[in-house]
């Protein structure tokens, strides 16, 4: 299967997709980040393939190449995620 990011979807069936992979992630109860595999129907249905909870970070994987077509560094990615996480802790616990 081919890698095309971003996809190449009209606007209606992006809005799904969108909606579908919001669904998958809030349901599983996932938290900060998640990389949702869908696969549309000739008809144009989405269905979810798979949520990865721990997509690969590598500059090369998916997840860091989706998040570069939409204008966000590696470095970026990873601060945000850091920050996330961060946020979390009580101010006790967290690093200088």
């Amino acid at each position: 299967c081919e890698f095309i990011c971003p996809a190449e979807l009209s606007p209606s069936e992006r809005e799904a997709v969108e909606e579908v992979a919001q669904r998958a992630f809030t349901a599983l109860g996932c938290r900060d980040f998640a990389r949702v595999d869908i696969r549309l129907s000739p008809e144009g249905v989405p269905y979810v393939l798979e949520v990865n909870t721990l997509p690969g970070m590598t500059e090369m994987s998916t997840f860091p190449r989706m998040a570069a077509a939409a204008g966000i560094s590696y470095g970026e990615l990873v601060d945000r995620l850091v920050r996330r996480a961060l946020s979390r802790l009580p101010n006790s616990h967290r690093l200088g």
